[in-house]
């Protein structure tokens, strides 16, 4: 009571402070206002300024561009500024919204940050990418925002997705770890303000990019929070993370952009005000190709109820966002306290950004001097360093002594360049693998390159000239007008897999590209959201070649249907022709083979070190997909005709995902796997080949060893009965979850831990790790658990703990790893709530998911899952088992229903229940198509026992539900239910009395 009362008085304090004239200029000066002290209570500021603020000015702040208001002194604040391993880019508003690349520290790739498994120093990456953020700010705070999007937390939970580079690990466990600790970097340590804001990407069940603005992820009630949220949790639960960016795709039919978790899920994990945002242009998709709404005011106002703060879209223009929203507020599809709400939540971030503070707060005085400064420059080498993951070391072939290695061939597409990808910035340096291997040996070894490219030209064969650059900008048109294959007439063709390469100008070295005509050799790498450098030459029946434009986005909506190239009189090439029948013919000759080049390089040296891999910009990325893991063919050929012509072959494999190399790992001696590792990448690579550092990386998700051994369709989110990740997948991998080599070696002892514990108890397990090699080195112990019995299906193992550890030679540790009981726990859908059911489970602590070292095993005091009660209203959804059918929305606001496409779909609850005897099946349904539908009520299997069938009347919509019912035959016993349906149909719910 006393402390209600203090709070009353304070309380009555506050709101005479806030008595006080509004209109700057009159009786109170502008920097006199309430909201401008900083010893006021937060809470109390933001309730001063939105108060202050008119409904108009309010409705403002919901665009990604929240516009000045200059009667309070308030600057613009922009939403979004990319920074998934360093700042990005942004978009500048006073430059009609041209996009700027960042010049800073570009850091690995984030599932090569993740591989480092240290989350100490991916905290230290993340507060400098945050200090650069604000080094920027520094320089223009109009282009470049505090609100950072970064990190995508989305699991990789198949390694074909397109954005595979941009996620950390196929466990969410994991993910967490590591996103909490990137966030926490960039936001600083002060407790009440934020050096920056990250926003976690993609909220939620986001993993292919095909169609992904209309795909519906089908993802049960396990799924859904056993997996895909637990990636998000970790971080907003720690403060890490200020909100979530909602993805494109649907999830259980509905469009993530009006998913009602992103208010009673997502906020309910922390007490901080969260600033939720749309991904670009999602609104208009609710719209347009989701046809979700037949409004833009609907679509708005559902958006905001849904927990959406701010809009992105329409680019730097916010007028029509601010016209949907007011004509929504008008037609009573929100109130002005949605309004509120949503914007308190806003200026809450605001706020602890120090906007409002004298100077800017704690981190006002952030300036550019920050931006790869020499200290990031030497964070970035050590994260490219741990980044590194040695696959295979058979006989030692590594590390090299530099000493006895004086002749080197470094061959290969990538050994000589570095790509970076959509989500990095510019690099203001760069360290090749040439390079850093040269500079490790120094000027008395022989260090040569060999891309392996073929190098050829391109004769019309209609004409007889060649296909010839003419310089370097958009003037320099690329025609068939050369008499000879001179310089300026060759290309280097790179294949980077299916059948798509890219044409490097020898003369000038750029790329060839359409540009959208005409075709010019202007870029010095693939780049753009279209990559308009790809290409395929097609080979014909009569021995010749035509020119396939294979730039992404080549449907007809941009090009027509001409994706072949064609040479007009004049000998300039165009897309000219929409089938290779019409196109031009091409000869191809051979200048030189690349393969011939890098095998008698190979042959000439000491070591081979083949730098093969991934384009990011071409092999998948965002809104593409890869249809295969493996990588191209005259990569492939490259790495065998090397491996037979240099036995002391090493591979460096330089990708943004897993890849199929069975081959290799058969046959080459040594493998070691990074990222596209940013501007220290070459250091990293000699610095790993020459002992140098010891790797210590592992890998964050499953590399399979074909395609077969992935579920046929991207689209299936189902982890659990597709038997998907480490988690439940039996396939034997090429390489384990959480596989990493190291120079030395490690021994574990016993494993020691907790004989029992109850569900509200921690387990503590104890192992000894010795490193019993020569040279000091790190090793992750990594701690899984097995639930040896259980209701439902649960894991094969996953990953509980983990911690890296530094040993010297001989050097013992005692690793503690600790974990709560109530972790355990899995999402029971026969009473919607975690449980941590009574078991033994076993705990495994090793290397990797498949090389354990010690074991041990723990009784948990747990509970145990009764039989369903079907008498209860049970929600469909609720499932053990399905066949066919598809969860869907019960309504567009909230709520999901199991949706029948077909006869004989059918959805099972094992261990019902049915008491004495259930004599009556009633059910919520809605049927949208004509006649009448049913379902059948089975004991057993889809066609055991039939007690009886209700038949479904049409309600000429998927959203009105009618109940139905249907007495059944008596049966009584606990039994596996079925329930079989017999057309297109929506179930919501049903009982068994």
């Amino acid at each position: 009571m006393r402390n209600r009362r203090l709070g009353r008085g304070l309380t009555s304090l506050v709101l005479a402070l806030l008595i006080l004239p509004t209109v700057p200029g009159t009786a109170l000066a502008e920097p006199t206002y309430p909201f401008r002290n900083p010893g006021l209570p937060a809470a109390v500021r933001v309730d001063d300024l939105l108060r202050r603020l008119t409904l108009d000015e309010k409705v403002s702040l919901l665009h990604q561009y929240e516009p000045a208001i200059p009667r309070l002194g308030i600057g613009l604040f922009k939403t979004g500024t990319e920074a998934l391993h360093g700042v990005a880019w942004s978009t500048d508003i006073d430059n009609g919204g041209a996009v700027v690349n960042a010049e800073g520290t570009s850091f690995p790739q984030a599932v090569g940050l993740a591989s480092t498994w240290d989350p100490a120093l991916i905290n230290r990456v993340g507060s400098a990418v945050g200090d650069e953020a604000r080094g920027y700010h520094a320089q223009n705070p109009r282009l470049w925002g505090l609100n950072l999007w970064a990190p995508v937390v989305n699991l990789l939970r198949d390694p074909r997705w397109g954005r595979n580079e941009e996620g950390y690990s196929e466990d969410p466990l994991l993910t967490g770890a590591i996103s909490t600790a990137y966030g926490s970097g960039m936001e600083g340590d002060d407790p009440d303000h934020l050096k920056a804001a990250p926003t976690l990407k993609h909220y939620l069940a986001y993993n292919n990019e095909v169609r992904r603005d209309v795909t519906s992820s089908n993802v049960p009630p396990r799924v859904l929070n056993e997996y895909d949220r637990q990636a998000f949790r970790p971080a907003i639960a720690a403060d890490a993370a200020t909100g979530v960016m909602a993805s494109y795709n649907l999830v259980n039919g509905r469009p993530a952009t009006v998913d009602p978790s992103l208010d009673t899920v997502v906020r309910s994990w922390t007490d901080r005000p969260l600033m939720n945002v749309t991904d670009a242009w999602a609104p208009n998709n609710l719209t347009g190709s989701e046809a979700f709404y037949a409004t833009q005011p609907e679509a708005d106002a559902a958006a905001i109820r849904a927990g959406i703060n701010s809009f992105t879209v329409d680019d730097t223009n916010g007028q029509p966002t601010v016209t949907a929203v007011k004509q929504a507020l008008a037609a009573g599809l929100l109130t002005e306290r949605d309004i509120d709400t949503r914007v308190r939540q806003i200026l809450s971030i605001r706020f602890r950004l120090g906007e409002f503070d004298p100077g800017g707060g704690p981190y006002g005085s952030i300036g550019a001097d920050v931006i790869n400064s020499p200290a990031h420059q030497r964070l970035n080498r050590q994260a490219a360093d741990e980044a590194v993951v040695l696959l295979k070391n058979s006989r030692d072939a590594l590390p090299l002594n530099p000493a006895k290695t004086r002749k080197v061939a470094v061959l290969g597409p990538l050994g000589d360049t570095l790509y970076s990808d959509w989500y990095a910035g510019h690099l203001p340096y760069q360290v090749t693998a040439l390079d850093g291997i040269r500079e490790r040996l120094g000027s008395s070894a022989t260090v040569t390159g060999v891309d392996g490219a073929d190098r050829i030209a391109l004769k019309d064969t209609a004409t007889g000239r060649y296909v010839t650059a003419t310089g370097t900008t958009d003037a320099d048109k690329v025609a068939a007008t050369g008499e000879t294959a001179s310089p300026a007439a060759q290309f280097d063709a790179v294949d980077w897999g299916q059948g798509v390469l890219t044409l490097r100008s020898v003369a000038n070295g750029r790329y060839l590209g359409y540009n959208w005509g005409p075709f010019i050799t202007r870029d010095e790498q693939p780049n753009g959201w279209f990559v308009q450098q790809q290409f395929k030459l097609e080979p014909q029946p009569d021995g010749t070649f035509v020119l396939h434009y294979a730039g992404y986005e080549t449907q007809e909506s941009w090009f027509g249907a001409n994706t072949y190239v064609t040479v007009g009189a004049d000998g300039a090439l165009a897309l000219g022709a929409a089938t290779a029948a019409d196109a031009a013919h091409f000869s191809r000759e051979v200048i030189s083979s690349g393969i011939d080049r890098a095998v008698a390089a190979a042959k000439a040296a000491d070591t081979a070190v083949l730098v093969v891999g991934s384009n990011p910009f071409i092999n998948g990325r965002e809104a593409h997909d890869r249809t295969t893991m493996a990588l191209g063919a005259s990569q492939e050929a490259l790495v065998r005709a090397v491996t037979k012509a240099n036995p002391h072959t090493v591979l460096v494999l330089q990708t943004s995902y897993p890849d199929t190399i069975t081959w290799e790992q058969q046959h080459v001696p040594a493998i070691v796997w990074t990222t596209h590792a940013g501007a220290e990448t070459g250091h990293a690579v000699a610095d790993v080949l020459f002992g140098d550092h010891n790797p210590s990386g592992k890998l964050t998700q499953t590399w399979y060893r074909s395609d077969d051994q992935l579920p046929p369709d991207l689209l299936n989110y189902d982890i659990i009965s597709s038997r998907q990740t480490y988690l439940y997948s039996h396939a034997d991998p090429l390489y384990a979850f959480g596989h990493g080599l190291s120079y030395t070696r490690f021994r574990y002892g016993n494993l020691r831990a907790d004989r029992t514990v109850r569900a509200d108890g921690t387990i503590t397990a104890r192992v000894d790790v010795t490193n019993t090699g020569s040279r000091a080195g790190a090793e992750v112990v990594q701690l899984y658990s097995h639930q040896r019995t259980s209701r439902d299906a649960t894991a094969i193992r996953q990953l509980r703990a983990f911690q890296r550890v530094e040993l010297a030679p001989g050097q013992t540790r005692t690793v503690t790893l600790r974990l709560r009981a109530a972790d355990l726990a899995h999402w029971d859908v026969t009473r919607s709530r975690w449980v941590v059911e009574d078991s033994t489970y076993d705990l495994l602590a090793g290397s990797s998911s498949a090389d354990i070292r010690a074991r041990a095993a723990v009784r948990v005091r747990g509970e145990t899952i009764p039989p369903r009660d079907l008498s209860r209203p049970t929600r469909a959804e609720n499932f053990d088992g399905y066949a066919g059918v598809r969860l869907v929305d019960q309504s567009k606001a909230a709520g999901t229903a199991v949706g029948a496409t077909e006869a004989g779909q059918w959805i099972s609850f094992k261990r019902s229940d049915l008491l004495r005897g259930a004599g009556t099946f009633t059910a919520r349904v809605a049927r949208a198509g004509a006649g009448e539908g049913t379902v059948q009520v089975r004991l057993g299997s889809p066609t055991g026992r039939l007690l009886g069938t209700a038949a479904v009347p049409s309600t000429g919509d998927d959203y009105r539900y009618v109940e139905v019912s249907a007495s059944l035959a008596r049966a009584s016993g606990v039994r596996d239910v079925y329930l079989v349906f017999g057309a297109p149909l929506r179930l919501a719910d049903f009982t068994l009395r």
